[in-house]
């Protein structure tokens, strides 16, 4: 199967977390799945493959010929490299045609960077996903998601968006996603561009 790169939304898997700020990646996988089909049915195909480490799925996305293995892990977020690594040694692919989608505490809601390599800020995932490649040099969109202003971490990115939330995480998902095209269809200094430069309105 002819596979030209792997996208990755972190996230865990049950209703529980569903909706959380831990999760965005996952929801911009939804999104741009979503998004594929509802313009052509066939666009995406589930996989299975992954040993249940992961949900797949082989993708056309934007105009460019080829296909991409969309995937969201299992293995619950500080176990994302077991996924990503699998998805990366059964296709061959290389670590810069990764793609990872994640929240991020040092950006506010409603930015996105997008990047290469660089150091994990204390993320699990991306520390997993570091240590099954044997590299940084994966893409990362980093999907803001503010600091809170009191009380633990670990509490804030496992609660679920507010209502006022709902509206700007939507442009953010559709954001993330034209973001993602732009990879695909044109690389990674088209995906800075169009990524850095999101801003909600």
């Amino acid at each position: 199967m002819n596979i030209s790169g792997i996208i990755v939304g972190l996230g865990n898997p049950g209703k529980e977390y569903d909706n959380t700020r831990h999760n965005l990646g996952f929801m911009v996988v939804d999104h741009l799945l979503n998004d594929a089909q509802r313009f052509s049915p066939d666009a995406c195909s589930p996989l299975s493959i992954g040993k249940k480490k992961y949900d797949a799925w082989k993708c056309k996305i934007g105009s460019k010929s080829g296909f991409w293995l969309v995937i969201k892990p299992m293995t619950y977020m500080n176990l994302s490299g077991e996924a990503v690594g699998h998805a990366a040694k059964y296709f061959d692919i290389a670590a810069e045609q990764v793609v990872v989608l994640h929240d991020e505490l040092d950006l506010p809601l409603g930015r996105m960077k997008f990047k290469i390599g660089g150091g994990h800020a204390g993320h699990n995932g991306l520390r997993s996903i570091e240590q099954h490649l044997g590299t940084r040099n994966f893409n990362r969109m980093r999907l803001g998601i503010g600091k809170p202003e009191h009380g633990s971490v670990s509490n804030y990115v496992l609660n679920r968006f507010t209502k006022t939330e709902a509206t700007d995480v939507e442009m953010v998902l559709e954001g993330a996603r034209k973001g993602i095209e732009a990879f695909v269809t044109s690389g990674f200094d088209e995906a800075v561009k169009i990524t850095n430069a999101f801003k909600l309105p």
